[in-house]
């Protein structure tokens, strides 16, 4: 799009995911404003030519423009590079075009990586079971990363996941030398575990791994019922991508529920480090602080987005915070240094009994006083559509009526559940 105003200024490139590592999804770029976006008209389209015939056909990446070149995916995971004052294509990476070496297995993405050092230019994305990294000046394969520009991400995980599903549909983060990558992986059993992994940038050699389910002899194993559940138990894993401060050398990362996304009774306990907020030294791997925004996920509340890095000013001081919003519509307000809530959270008593056989719902939950939650939270009778007509209302109140209802924390039944807010937000991926 193009638009003109008496004070342009220096272009400024959009490198990270979502904008920057602090994942703001801000630009200092003020040619474009209220006054004037109204004007706006399409100066160049680029078809990628490839929707996918297997689902519906999206395309969810955040573009990195670098240096005025656009770098962007296709539904079919297809790498581009696009003049961004033309839209003319410099480069296409095909991560399928050989399928006797890699299997095709489709699935969002929703941005890159880049790293650079002096004329050496890379990006990294994951396409099917595979973490690529490829030059940005070429389009190909870096030959000394992994084997010939390429490694799996089912390798390092401390057991055979050789036949499970795995991918990274949201992009790492770079820190220095290291690609900090969290995946995605099924959410039943079996499952891969979602441990989070910094790849070496030149070799990609894994240089570190926190464990997001603990093994025997880690803190947070005795959150769980079975000291093993490492070896069963999946998921826990960072799929919504991940914020860095930089100055501080630490990284924040949410995670998600474990498997089984609604039943927990071979997996008793908090289940640390699922549905977390961790804050995590970027150059080792090292825990400086987690907070548990949910205990024993039975709902599928993943963290769906990565936290927001924000200065809060009180009583005269600034402090620099963590927030993380989430599925339920709430935000969680954290100290970045310490993992202290800037606002009161109560542990609020919840229902914790379960007819399902070995369920054991943990009996409280967090909930912030503030802020205030963004979406509806309950839904009861009362809140029904009034102006369908009477006989339809009749229909859905009998419906209604059989299921259990009114309470966020309620948990799944035989009997049927209903799930408020819903399996998709709240918040979403888009932060």
């Amino acid at each position: 799009a193009s638009c003109t105003n008496k004070q342009p200024v220096k272009d400024t490139d959009w490198d990270s995911y979502l904008g920057d590592k602090s994942v703001s999804h801000f630009s200092t770029l003020n040619q474009i404003d209220t006054n004037n976006v109204q004007k706006l008209v399409p100066v160049w389209t680029y078809h990628s030519g490839d929707t996918n015939q297997q689902s519906a056909s999206q395309i969810q990446c955040n573009p990195l423009v670098i240096n005025g070149v656009l770098y962007g995916t296709s539904p079919m995971l297809k790498l581009f590079a696009l003049d961004a004052t033309t839209g003319k294509l410099q480069w296409e990476f095909n991560p399928f075009a050989d399928t006797t070496k890699t299997k095709v297995q489709l699935h969002v993405n929703r941005g890159l990586a880049y790293w650079s050092d002096g004329n050496d230019r890379r990006l990294f994305y994951g396409a099917g079971s595979s973490l690529y990294c490829i030059d940005a000046g070429s389009g190909k394969p870096v030959s000394e990363f992994g084997d010939s520009g390429r490694v799996s991400l089912k390798d390092g995980l401390g057991r055979d996941v050789s036949n499970l599903f795995i991918n990274a549909t949201s992009p790492g983060t770079v820190y220095k030398d290291l690609l900090i990558l969290g995946t995605r992986v099924s959410e039943s059993n079996p499952a891969a575990p979602g441990d989070i992994r910094a790849y070496d940038v030149r070799t990609g050699a894994i240089r570190w791994t926190f464990h997001t389910i603990p093994r025997p002899g880690e803190p947070g194993n005795e959150t769980w019922e079975d000291p093993d559940s490492w070896e069963y138990t999946g998921g826990a894993n960072a799929w919504p991508g991940m914020s860095l401060d930089e100055k501080r050398g630490v990284v924040y990362i949410p995670t998600g529920s474990a498997t089984f996304d609604f039943y927990g009774g071979h997996r008793k306990g908090k289940n640390l480090y699922s549905d977390c907020i961790l804050a995590i030294e970027a150059a080792t791997g090292k825990l400086i602080w987690y907070y548990q925004t949910l205990h024993h996920d039975l709902w599928d509340r993943d963290l769906p987005a990565p936290p927001n890095l924000v200065t809060v000013e009180r009583d005269g001081k600034k402090i620099d915070a963590v927030a993380q919003v989430t599925k339920a519509g709430f935000v969680f307000v954290l100290n970045r240094d310490t993992g202290e809530p800037l606002f009161p959270i109560n542990e609020v008593p919840v229902p914790d009994k379960s007819t399902l056989t070995g369920e054991q719902p943990w009996p409280t939950q967090p909930v912030p006083e503030l802020p205030r939650p963004f979406v509806k939270q309950i839904m009861t009778a009362d809140d029904l559509n009034d102006i369908v007509p009477d006989s339809s209302q009749r229909v859905i109140r009998e419906q209604l009526s059989q299921l259990e209802t009114g309470n966020m924390f309620l948990p799944p039944s035989e009997k049927g559940t209903v799930i408020f807010p819903g399996f998709d937000g709240g918040a979403e991926w888009g932060g």
